[in-house]
């Protein structure tokens, strides 16, 4: 739990300094980036390649779906799942 706990936090500073410019108190952990506005294409990208960085997982074209990036939590999960994987030796998600 603790792992998932971490995953949170630094997906949350990460979009919090670079897309929220740290103002404000941010954007609920299960709110839509898309629909609030913190991520448009771009931010997207930009957050691939920081979870790709940040956590050694690799970000497959068919993965880059609302369900997997489009709040705090769902990105929690998938990169929870993605590491999940490569323990296991699937690669997958």
């Amino acid at each position: 739990m603790n792992d998932i706990t971490d995953i949170k936090s630094q997906v949350r500073s990460y979009i919090y300094e670079a897309f929220l410019f740290g103002a404000g108190n941010g954007v609920e952990d299960d709110a839509s980036l898309l629909a609030r506005g913190v991520l448009d294409s771009t931010g997207v990208l930009e957050l691939i390649l920081f979870l790709e960085q940040q956590f050694g997982i690799q970000v497959e074209d068919a993965e880059m779906l609302p369900e997997n990036l489009d709040s705090i939590v769902s990105i929690e999960r998938f990169v929870q799942r993605k590491r999940e994987a490569r323990q296991a030796g699937t690669g997958g998600a």
